[in-house]
Order: C-alpha cells, then structure tokens, then sequence
C-alpha cells in the first residue's frame, strides 16, 4: 500500500514540475509577465473601485496595459496560458505579484497616515493661533452695515 502511494505521490510531483505546453516563440520574460500581471490587478483594482476615473482620462484596460508594456494580446494570452502550465512556478509569480501589492497597501496607507497627521498639525496650529493671552478663544469681529 505504501509503495503505491509512494507512486502516486511522485507522478503528481513530476507532473506538477512536466512541461505540458511548449513556450511561444515570443514568449514574455517571467520578470516582465510579472510586472504585466501586477499593472493588470491594478487597473482591475481601478477599474472596479471607481471606473469613472478610468473613463475621464480615456483608459481601457487592456490595450493601455499592451501599449504600455509593449506586447501584443496573442503575444499576453500564449505567454499566460504557458506559465499556467507550469503550476509553481504560475504560483511563485503570483506570490511576488502579491508581495507586490501587499507593499504598495503599505505605502499608500503611510502616505495617508502622514497627511492626515499633517492636516490635524494644520488645523491645531489654527485653533492656537486664535486664542489670547489668557487662554480664551478670540471670537471673530462681525463689522455692522451702516
């Protein structure tokens, strides 16, 4: 019984790591497919979360994302349906697209983060400037229509 989950066990594994489909010819480097990928989640992000600022600016989605990389769509769809072929390593360019995107959450959240303490310095800098000496908040003089 063990020897044959042993076999089972090493065809998955070897099948999982077997060339099922050949590269394209003008297949995209992994490094570029990555960056490919990780712009397309972006503009999906976008495109979902507010299409209209797509829209202002005239983007679509695709042709922007092959104009931008300097790919064709066959060129997009061959070179995705061969690393999809090839499970792990599909999966380790995803974990870095992903990686990717955890980094950029980061960032925009600390930009965030910075302006709004910024705003709230701005605004305390307001409400000292406006008291007296004595502590008190000066009123705005209201000046009467004669």
């Amino acid at each position: 019984m063990r020897k044959i989950l042993f076999f089972i066990a090493m065809t998955s594994l070897i099948s999982c790591a077997e060339k099922v489909v050949e590269p394209p010819a003008d297949l995209i480097p992994k490094n570029k497919m990555i960056d490919v990928l990780y712009d397309l989640a972006l503009l999906n992000s976008a495109s979902s979360t507010n299409p209209q600022a797509l829209n202002d600016r005239e983007i679509e989605v695709m042709p922007y994302l092959f104009e931008k990389h300097g790919i064709d769509s066959l060129q997009f769809v061959e070179s995705d349906f061969y690393y999809a072929s090839v499970p792990l390593e599909y999966e380790d360019m995803y974990m870095k697209i992903k990686a990717r995107l955890e980094d950029k959450v980061k960032e925009i959240d600390e930009a965030r983060k910075q302006k709004n303490e910024s705003v709230r310095e701005k605004s305390k800098k307001r409400k000292d400037s406006m008291k007296n000496v004595s502590g008190e908040i000066k009123k705005p003089v209201l000046l009467k229509k004669q």
